[in-house]
């Protein structure tokens, strides 16, 4: 599915959101990468956040 750049921006700061209070990261983050909003980026490059789009028609 394609996302609007909107929908990219809340999903990848929604994600960020849930990693800086505790949630568990769902990839193996390269070393040296600690900031959340990096983090929820790898995990939405690689497919792995679970957040979908509801879009009305």
């Amino acid at each position: 599915m394609r996302y609007t750049r909107f929908e990219k921006a809340r999903i990848i700061g929604a994600r960020a959101l849930q990693i800086s209070m505790g949630s568990p990261i769902l990839i193996n983050v390269p070393s040296g990468v600690v900031d959340p909003i990096e983090i929820a980026w790898i995990e939405f490059n690689s497919g792995a956040i679970p957040i979908t789009v509801k879009r009305e028609s």
